[in-house]
This record gives C-alpha cells, structure tokens and sequence, in this order.
C-alpha cells in the first residue's frame, strides 16, 4: 500500500489510466501567499553611489544577498554597466528591483527584493537625494560629496536602519542631522563645520 497522499494534494488519472499526484490550487495559493506575500519592513538591500566611472563612493548593504566585497564590487559594476546610459529610474536586476537617479558625475542606486514597492524605494532614494542638495547647497557633485562624507553617513541613518524605512522627509532627515552637530542649521553651515562643532562640544565636555 502506498504512502497516504498529503493534505492539499490529489490524485488524478489521464485518459490511459496514468495516475499522478497534483498539488491542488488551494495549496498552491497558500505556498505562494506564504512566499510573495508574507510582509516585511526589511525593505531595502543596498544604498549605493557610484561616480561616473562607475566606481563605488559609497556603499551600504543590509542583509546577505552579496556577502563579500568581490561579490559587491561584481554587482556594481553589473548595476552600472545596466543603468547609466539609460533614462529610466527603475531596473530589474540580478531578481532586484533597483531605482536610481544621476546627478552630474553621481549615481545614486536604492535596491529592494524584486516584489518591493517601486514607490516606497523611490521615496527613500528621493529623501536621500533632497537631503544631500539641501546638506550641499545643491552642489551635489563627486568633490563637493567626498568632503562632505560624514554628513552623508549620518543622513542614511536618519533615512534607513538595518534594511528598515525610518524617514522619508528630507527636512526631518537634515534638522536631525543638524541636531547631532551643533543646533545650526545646516543652510548656515557646512556639514563639516556642524560635525567639528559637535566633536568639540564633546572634547570641552570631557574635560569639564
């Protein structure tokens, strides 16, 4: 006698009498529901800005799907080789979903799985653009960026926390930076001057 058949499955026969076991609608449903549609907060896989030679100025990636640099480097330069002659915002990639934007010699990618709400991705590569051009004075260009680094880590994690949407306004994303340097904002200061203060505001506070 043969193994008892499954729950959500049956067994049906052709017109010869071949029989086989076919997993019923109802289960499937359920298997797909369980895999595409099970909610998650982890939106987002990766943050990246590469410059228009496609190297990487910045990178942060959320969970495992790329483990190593090599395998990061790799699927830079696949993302870029992909994106930056074309006109579009959204690309489907490597079973990705990435949205992205340029900016004279930047190149701003936001990446989520590849059943991620489009919109929520673009929000979150819009926050992090309008952040940096308010943080910028709008010069958002490779040198004004690079000597601007540290305003750029912390304005990410104003905006992203381990995958997770915090912040999608860009003006809650540069008065909070402003609030971890020195209370100015930052259309009075440059992101450096704001940091300096703020570190020795914490030197004169250690040697009180």
């Amino acid at each position: 006698m043969g193994s008892p058949i499954r729950a959500g499955f049956s067994i049906e026969s052709d017109s010869y009498g071949n029989q086989s076991v076919v997993c019923s609608t109802s289960a499937r449903l359920r298997k797909m529901d369980a895999v595409l549609l099970d909610p998650s907060l982890y939106t987002v896989k990766a943050v990246l800005i590469l410059d228009n030679d496609g190297e990487r100025l910045f990178a942060k990636y959320y969970d495992e799907t790329y483990p190593s640099v090599k395998e990061q480097k790799a699927f830079e330069k696949n993302i870029f080789n992909k994106t930056h002659r074309t006109d579009s915002e959204i690309a489907l990639l490597e079973g990705l979903t990435v949205v992205y934007k340029s900016s004279i010699d930047l190149y701003f990618y936001v990446i989520g799985s590849s059943h991620e709400n489009e919109l929520m991705l673009m929000a979150v590569l819009n926050c992090l653009f309008d952040s940096l051009s308010q943080m910028l004075r709008k010069n958002v260009e490779k040198r004004t960026l690079l000597e601007n680094m540290e305003g750029l880590f912390l304005a990410v994690d104003e905006i992203i926390d381990g995958g997770v949407i915090l912040e999608s306004d860009p003006q809650q994303v540069v008065h909070r930076v402003a609030l971890r340097g020195d209370d100015v904002p930052l259309t009075e200061q440059t992101v450096s001057q704001v940091l300096q203060s703020a570190k020795e505001q914490i030197k004169w506070s250690l040697l009180r």
